[in-house]
């Protein structure tokens, strides 16, 4: 089985105490060499500030490569572009491109007067300056908002033809579910290696279901009724690493090269995982202040 590529998505810090739990993270998580780390937003842009503030530290000073989320939510096009060319400016030429969440409360998303009306636009005002690698999202299983799953693999064609250079996933629990996806894109065209699986260790599994819900992921049953018996014997963060490390082992042996964790800015589970595929410490963490 060969080692796969790794790529790690990062909270930024709302809060001092936050602060050094990103840098633990960095600092536990940056020896595993990634090919990327990315940084997100909130909903409705709510940490745009934090996002550019904890992108712009990670740049200076882990050493790392680092991808800016970069929304279109209540925001022009032209502070939209001014953002990316600030992350630009600052060396960082990273991007995942997405809609974005509205603000929570505030219903369906809505585009600004003067904004970005989809990812697609966003996609293409990006790629027309020549200064970004282009990541964007995709949804192996059916967007909560979309009619049906080929609409969404019909949408991700259209970014990838905007521009785009790399798909990051949803999160799922059974690779199967990403093997179908998968399959599907290249039925529509998308070459399959742009298509990586976002994975998400279970930290804490009600919290996890309760977001699996909100964004339409697929819920086993069998994976209930294991964590349910996990709790009870206290064995929760064995049973994730290994379902984790199962599910991932599954990927690569369908020829998977490239597993982008969300590590919710708890790295243990993450590294545990990626040891366990063989992903092993190259390289020492820069100064991070």
């Amino acid at each position: 089985m060969h080692t796969p590529a790794v790529s790690f998505e990062f909270f930024p810090p709302q809060n001092l105490e936050a602060s050094f739990r990103l840098w633990d993270t960095v600092q536990i998580l940056a020896p595993l060499a990634p090919r990327f780390v990315s940084v997100t937003y909130g909903a409705g842009g709510t940490t745009r500030e934090l996002t550019r503030d904890a992108v712009a530290t990670l740049h200076r000073n882990s050493g790392l490569k680092v991808a800016a989320h970069l929304t279109c939510v209540n925001a022009t096009r032209a502070e939209t572009l001014e953002i990316a060319e600030g992350f630009a400016t600052a060396g960082v030429t990273d991007i995942v491109a997405l809609r974005g969440d509205p603000p929570k409360g505030s219903g369906a998303f809505q585009a600004h007067t003067e904004g970005f009306a989809s990812s697609i636009e966003l996609i293409e005002a990006l790629k027309a300056t020549g200064r970004f690698t282009i990541r964007v999202g995709a949804y192996p299983e059916k967007h909560p908002e979309s009619a049906t799953q080929q609409a969404d693999i019909d949408w991700l064609k259209r970014k990838i033809d905007a521009g785009a250079d790399e798909a990051l996933t949803q999160f799922f629990f059974e690779a199967e579910t990403f093997l179908r996806f998968r399959d599907a894109c290249e039925k529509a065209g998308i070459d399959g290696a742009r298509v990586t699986p976002g994975i998400l260790p279970i930290e804490n599994w009600k919290g996890v279901s309760r977001f699996a819900e909100r964004c339409g992921t697929s819920v086993p049953a069998w994976l209930t009724d294991a964590f349910e018996k996990a709790e009870r014997d206290n064995r929760q963060d064995l049973l994730a690493t290994a379902l984790c490390t199962e599910l991932c082992s599954d990927l690569i042996a369908e020829g998977v090269q490239n597993l982008h964790f969300y590590t919710l800015n708890r790295p243990e589970l993450t590294r545990d995982v990626c040891h366990a595929l063989g992903v092993t410490p190259r390289t020492k963490l820069q100064n991070v202040a």
